[in-house]
């Protein structure tokens, strides 16, 4: 084989391997990056949660749906970048992967705990307190095991914190 051959292999493999080198930091970079949305969409869903709890407390129905469903937006929409993130990035790494599936468990429990909150407020507003009362146990619950992932999560990212930039 003549040095000219050889120096174009050599070439092409460099090329395709500084390819796939500058693909795997942009697709984390892009997860990173990414990160910090998600965690603010879920820090405020939490929040418009608790305010919703509190206004439903003091019977402020109305408001404490207006709460609950912004929560609910929240939630989904930090739910939907993480899909983004999980369905296009193929090559993240075994931490980062269980890391977007342990946020995505503890989203789904949040957002159940939102809709069986939504359906306490629709029982409390018609004055049926018992049923509203066991669809709002049933939502603390969700929020009990959505904190369990929370705290795996948190573990996850102190156990692997240079991988968490």
């Amino acid at each position: 084989m003549s040095s000219y051959i050889k120096l174009i292999i050599f070439i092409v493999v460099l090329l395709i391997v500084s390819t796939a080198i500058v693909f795997v930091e942009s697709s984390t970079d892009n997860m990173n990056k990414s990160m910090q949305a998600i965690s603010d969409g879920i820090v405020q869903g939490d929040s418009d949660y608790n305010e919703a709890v509190d206004l439903v407390n003091s019977k402020s129905f109305y408001d404490g749906m207006e709460k609950a469903n912004s929560a609910g937006e929240h939630f989904n929409s930090s739910l939907k970048m993480l899909n983004e993130i999980r369905d296009s990035s193929s090559d993240i790494n075994a931490v980062h992967k269980q890391y977007i599936d342990t946020v995505i468990t503890e989203i789904n429990f949040k957002l159940q705990a939102v809709d069986l909150f939504k359906e306490a407020i629709e029982c409390f507003e018609i004055q049926s307190n018992y049923t509203g009362s066991n669809y709002a146990y049933q939502a603390n619950d969700m929020m009990i095991q959505a904190k369990e992932f929370q705290n795996q999560r948190d573990m996850l990212v102190q156990n692997n914190s240079d991988l968490f930039k």
